[in-house]
């Protein structure tokens, strides 16, 4: 019996895979050895700028200065810092503090002890670009707010897991939904994942929630992209930008967080790209 269902589980991988390939071939598939070094290369320093930033984040410290840690540390290496400048954007990185979903502009506000805050990172090195984000505690967190924090953690993992070469993109919308409906959390619908690699953002999307586009968009092995769902802790709904043009808060001011990964899919699952050395892993508890 056992070689009789492995004989199927193969049957069916060979006809997923042989149903599903030509629909993939529009998004950038980066399958070469020097394309895959480069992106290892691009993750791996990008999360070495969250490790770098995880023991500055306490109160007092202002969100300017872990900008300009992040750029000095940046440029040092000779990489550029993804963010600056792009689309007109002010800064290095982007600080989201609170009920802030996301793009939030770092500025001389001094964190407070209670304080959420999401660093999200994204570093060009060598023309390969890693994006990934963090959501830390600042301080003594209420438990509501490291409820909320842990939820997103949870929210990125629960989609990594439902990854699998030639799934679709659906997978993850509907294994994160699941999760927040099970905690009772807003899953943000207005922001999502995207394809990465060369282009900072590219096709595929990757929507957080089932959406029927999604069911189309193939992980073919060489595809690479972010999990980053935004979380709420009251509804889903978001406002903004607001007057600076960039940020966006949760539309009934109840706190949000998030985490993201850089991903490449493989012949043998999803490999992640921007795993810290010191940052939390699957199965952290906050």
């Amino acid at each position: 019996m056992e070689s009789q269902a492995s004989e199927l589980t193969d049957l069916v991988f060979f006809m997923r895979r042989l149903f599903t390939r030509h629909r993939a071939a529009k998004f950038p598939l980066y399958q070469r050895p020097e394309e895959i070094a480069g992106l290892r290369a691009a993750g791996a320093f990008n999360a070495s700028v969250l490790d770098l930033v995880r023991p500055l984040i306490v109160p007092g410290v202002t969100t300017n200065e872990l900008d300009r840690v992040v750029d000095d540390y940046t440029r040092s290496h000779g990489h550029v810092p993804a963010t600056h400048g792009y689309h007109g954007y002010p800064k290095s990185i982007c600080t989201s503090i609170n009920e802030v979903v996301c793009h939030g502009i770092p500025d001389d506000r001094p964190l407070r002890s209670g304080d959420i805050i999401n660093v999200d990172c994204t570093t060009i090195v060598d023309g390969w670009y890693g994006d990934a984000s963090e959501t830390f505690l600042v301080g003594e967190c209420s438990p509501a707010a490291r409820e909320l924090v842990q939820t997103a953690f949870d929210a990125l993992w629960t989609g990594i897991r439902a990854l699998k070469p030639y799934g679709t993109v659906l997978d993850i919308g509907v294994a994160i939904a699941k999760l927040g409906m099970e905690r009772r959390v807003g899953v943000v619908e207005t922001f999502q994942g995207h394809g990465i690699g060369r282009r900072f953002h590219q096709d595929p999307g990757i929507p957080h929630t089932p959406m029927r586009e999604s069911r189309n968009r193939v992980l073919t092995p060489g595809v690479c992209f972010t999990v980053e769902p935004m979380i709420n802790a009251g509804a889903k709904e978001t406002e903004g930008p607001l007057a600076d043009g960039w940020t966006v808060i949760t539309k009934d001011r109840t706190l949000s967080a998030q985490f993201e990964h850089q991903i490449l899919m493989t012949e043998n699952g999803p490999e992640i790209l921007t795993l810290t050395q010191n940052g939390p892993q699957e199965g952290h508890r906050f």
